[in-house]
């Protein structure tokens, strides 16, 4: 139970902004607030980088083998805050990064739509399969896990759409879930991305170090 006369923390994993303590009576606190927000914006930050590690280790295992040398390194490494910026300009941009795409996704996990997500790049993957039966194999997984009724992962598209989809799958092409991944895509650009901008790790991301006066010199 809270203390009489000081707010209730908002959940550490859906917080996008960091609540601010009063003292009782309603002052506002100065030096014990700023070392408030400081340690909850740093536990914030943690549990999202060990979500973006989790999310970049599986998200590299099938490409290993690729990328023994430069690419297994390469994939943890925080992105600088150009790079980062960049993924305000468009939602393509994001997810044509590794580490940017991780982070949205360990965002949309945090607010419990990342079925959105999963399906999208599920889709992504059927479209670039070429043998006819792995294309039949996978159209029917995606149809059990994301589209059927009280499917584990089920996203939220309409009855037509899903009645399109288990149609098409009897006779699977690359086009089975055009329909429903463009919806799910307009969902996430539309709703999700702008709530990832603004969240505290993106912010955190764009934020230049500061310059010490070392640095500076004289």
């Amino acid at each position: 139970r809270a203390e009489r006369g000081r707010p209730r923390w908002a959940a550490m994993q859906s917080a996008l902004f960091i609540a601010v303590p009063m003292e009782r009576g309603g002052r506002r606190r100065s030096e014990p607030e700023d070392t408030d927000k400081g340690r909850m914006k740093r536990t914030i930050i943690k549990d999202w980088k060990a979500r973006l590690s989790y999310f970049l280790q599986n998200s590299s295992n099938s490409n290993k083998r690729k990328s023994k040398k430069a690419g297994k390194h390469r994939t943890y490494f925080r992105p600088s805050p150009e790079e980062a910026q960049l993924w305000s300009e468009a939602f393509d941009e994001l997810l044509a990064n590794k580490y940017g795409l991780a982070a949205f996704r360990a965002f949309l996990k945090s607010e419990f739509c990342e079925e959105n997500i999963e399906f999208w790049l599920a889709c992504e993957d059927f479209k670039k399969t070429k043998s006819p039966q792995k294309l039949t194999s996978k159209a029917k997984k995606i149809y059990n896990d994301f589209i059927e009724k009280e499917a584990p992962k089920e996203i939220n598209i309409d009855f037509q759409t899903k009645n399109m989809i288990a149609q098409n799958i009897q006779e699977a092409t690359h086009t089975c879930f055009s329909v429903a991944q463009k919806r799910v895509y307009s969902l996430m650009e539309n709703n999700s991305y702008p709530r990832f901008l603004e969240s505290e790790f993106y912010q955190e991301l764009c934020k230049k170090a500061p310059i010490s006066r070392a640095a500076q010199g004289t």
